[in-house]
């Protein structure tokens, strides 16, 4: 079981003067949910090497006992310092693909032609594919035959009103939820930051950051007759 973990290479909140990246509980929950089932793991982003980390998903309060196994961790430590570039990874080589959450995605991924490419490649291949939080808007100009790929799917990602509450809806460049509505998603979603994910076909999501080792387990289920890399 060969899994592709594709984070941001962005670091600039807006216009704030601020720091953001990928979420490291996000990161880190389906990390070692997919390690300890025995898939073969790779990381990759648009610019590759070190991912910029939200510093806000290192505060206390934001910490978890998979944040806290990472920080321990060291080979994990390099291979997140090494991640491959975004455009030299082909869906060929994958089972699956997995995007963590964080505002940066919001920025590049959203936009990446090398991530979008990527995304209809492994859904035309039957492939699935699964994001969380704020990942699910790197689906907003994902296109499969001309339709959204969202169009008529059961989705969820970060809602409005945990946008709100962390006082950034008029930073972002777009609401998670308003645009996978827009692009014909049927959204729904559980009350602020309780777990919550969603699998329609061969599409999973999550959330919030609670959410994200419940999408892990969800794809691992999907794969489960997949057989195990040596």
């Amino acid at each position: 079981m060969k899994l592709l973990i594709v984070l941001t290479s962005h670091d600039k909140l807006g216009e704030t003067g601020k720091k953001t990246g990928f979420w490291l509980e996000e990161f880190t929950a389906p990390y070692y949910e997919f390690l300890d089932a025995g898939a073969e793991l790779t990381l990759a982003s648009p610019k590759g090497g070190q991912p910029p980390l939200d510093p806000k998903s290192s505060e206390p309060d934001a910490q978890t006992e998979t944040t806290a196994r990472f920080h321990q961790d060291e080979k994990a430590r390099q291979a997140l310092a090494n991640t491959v570039k975004l455009s030299d990874v082909s869906a060929d080589d994958f089972d699956a693909v997995f995007y963590p959450g964080g505002h940066g995605p919001l920025w590049d991924l959203a936009e990446d032609a090398h991530s979008i490419a990527l995304i209809e490649a492994f859904w035309k291949a039957d492939k699935p594919v699964s994001a969380v939080c704020h990942a699910p808007g790197v689906l907003r100009n994902v296109l499969i035959d001309g339709t959204p790929l969202v169009k008529d799917k059961r989705v969820t990602g970060f809602s409005n009103s945990e946008e709100d509450a962390v006082g950034l809806t008029h930073i972002v460049p777009f609401l998670v939820e308003d645009e996978l509505k827009k692009n014909g998603g049927d959204y729904s979603k559980a009350a602020d930051w309780r777990p919550y994910a969603i699998t329609d076909g061969k599409l999973i999501t999550g959330q919030n950051p609670a959410s994200s080792k419940a999408v892990a387990q969800a794809l691992l289920k999907m794969l489960g007759g997949a057989e195990i890399s040596k």
